[in-house]
């Protein structure tokens, strides 16, 4: 793998035939980085991941950076939650997808022209963009643009911290099994509980089991105008995937951290 070297080419210019991973951030336009939105609008290529019907949530959030001028690439989920993603179905129909699409962007890199792949979140943090990189990386200069995680957006929106001091944080996929999810609690000071989605009401199951309901909080689509933040206890039965459950810890400040539960979320809806 060949990164590439900032500071070597004249502003304005990319090295032809670079393929980017873009971080758009976890859904406000605002949380994009100068970096990130320099390089969208010098790239001539802006390919992003979709579901069927949709531009996709990456593409939404540069909208305002895409002016005509660039060959929009959109790649289209063949699946989404038709198939069980443990099943031997999905994972053919999506590595197949894959490895479409990294030939696809192969063909434009080798033609000389550079692509910056949208990604919400980061790129490297459950992104689907990774799965582009491994195929591409070791064939083309490649660059990966950090974007502010959909885990700190949403964080930012609860009125305590997500960590403090010693806390020691674990991010934990919602798709684990009952057991694996409890094991994984149980050993977190603080936790986020992302991909949740179908998976709401086994994640609360455990929650509620290990005691820890009063402590977690239950965001959907973080940072965006749709949000909603409600203590685990007042959050809807059904979720979307870009919702998460965050449980903050405690610190040395326990009785402190315990009674900020009692202040309103902000942008909580009513």
């Amino acid at each position: 793998m060949t990164n590439v070297t900032p500071g070597t080419l004249p502003p304005g210019t990319l090295p032809p035939g670079t393929l980017y991973g873009i971080g758009t951030g976890p859904g406000d336009p605002e949380l994009m980085t100068l970096k990130a939105v320099r390089l969208l609008r010098a790239c001539p290529v802006v390919a992003y991941f979709a579901k069927r019907g949709g531009p996709g949530q990456a593409r939404r959030i540069a909208a305002a950076h895409l002016d005509g001028t660039h060959e929009e690439v959109p790649m289209v989920y063949p699946v989404t939650t038709e198939l069980p993603p443990d099943s031997a179905a999905y994972a053919a129909a999506i590595e197949g997808f894959f490895d479409d699409s990294a030939a696809r962007l192969a063909a434009l890199l080798t033609a000389g022209k550079s692509v910056a792949v949208l990604n919400e979140g980061d790129p490297f943090f459950y992104g689907s963009y990774m799965h582009l990189h491994l195929r591409l990386a070791p064939r083309f200069r490649v660059e990966v643009v950090p974007g502010v995680p959909s885990l700190l957006g949403c964080a930012a929106q609860l009125p305590l911290p997500l960590t403090i001091r010693d806390d020691v944080l674990s991010v934990i996929p919602g798709t684990l099994d009952e057991a694996s999810l409890a094991a994984a609690l149980s050993r977190a000071d603080a936790a986020a509980v992302m991909k949740l989605g179908g998976n709401l009401p086994k994640v609360r199951r455990v929650i509620e089991s290990l005691g820890l309901t009063g402590r977690a909080w239950y965001v959907e689509r973080g940072t965006t105008e749709a949000q909603r933040v409600h203590p685990l206890a007042e959050a809807p039965d059904v979720a979307p995937y870009f919702a998460m459950i965050l449980i903050p810890g405690q610190g040395k400040r326990g009785d402190v951290l315990t009674a900020a539960q009692g202040v309103g979320a902000p942008g909580a809806a009513e």
